[in-house]
């Protein structure tokens, strides 16, 4: 005979839920020394790793711009915006992490920021509706390089990347 308590949930009886929203167990190899670390941040691993990912995106409650112009030098910014897997489909297009959740925009060469415009438009296109993180970080972006192009205030520089050596074939 089933009681009352145990009707229409799921696992009923067992631990409490861990956390307020849906969540579901996963593998993960990390090494010692951030297992060490993770005791640091919270006893509970799971619970530290949640702490870690909420602190990296600011999804605490504080406010971090989805995109930003951060001074870099005397009269020069560089635009940081937070992760996007849509503006990852932008072929020539690189975001490169400078901090936990925050990218530089890095453009292969041959492509200007007129292109760049234009392509970023295309893309919130494709972004559903119901993704709305991702729509207002392109939408934020597209005002903001819409508007330095109008004002403009932007110039290109290229980045260098470099393959890094392969260790284990020393």
């Amino acid at each position: 005979m089933k009681t009352n308590r145990h009707t229409g949930r799921k696992g009923a009886g067992g631990r409490p839920p861990k956390y307020a929203g849906p969540s579901r167990p996963i593998t993960v190899t990390l090494p010692e020394s951030t297992l060490r670390e993770l005791r640091y941040i919270d006893p509970d691993r799971g619970r530290a790793i949640v702490k870690l990912a909420k602190s990296a995106m600011r999804t605490d409650g504080s406010a971090r711009p989805a995109v930003e112009v951060v001074d870099m030098a005397a009269h020069t910014g560089l635009i940081v915006i937070g992760p996007s897997d849509a503006l990852r489909r932008i072929p020539f297009l690189h975001l490169v992490e400078v901090a936990p959740a925050r990218y530089l925009l890095a453009l292969n060469p041959g492509n200007d920021f007129k292109t760049l415009e234009i392509a970023i438009r295309d893309v919130l296109d494709d972004v559903p509706e119901e993704d709305q993180r991702e729509r207002d970080l392109i939408a934020r972006l597209l005002e903001q390089i819409r508007g330095l192009r109008k004002s403009d205030r932007v110039s290109m520089a290229e980045i260098l990347f470099v393959k890094p050596i392969d260790k284990k074939r020393r």
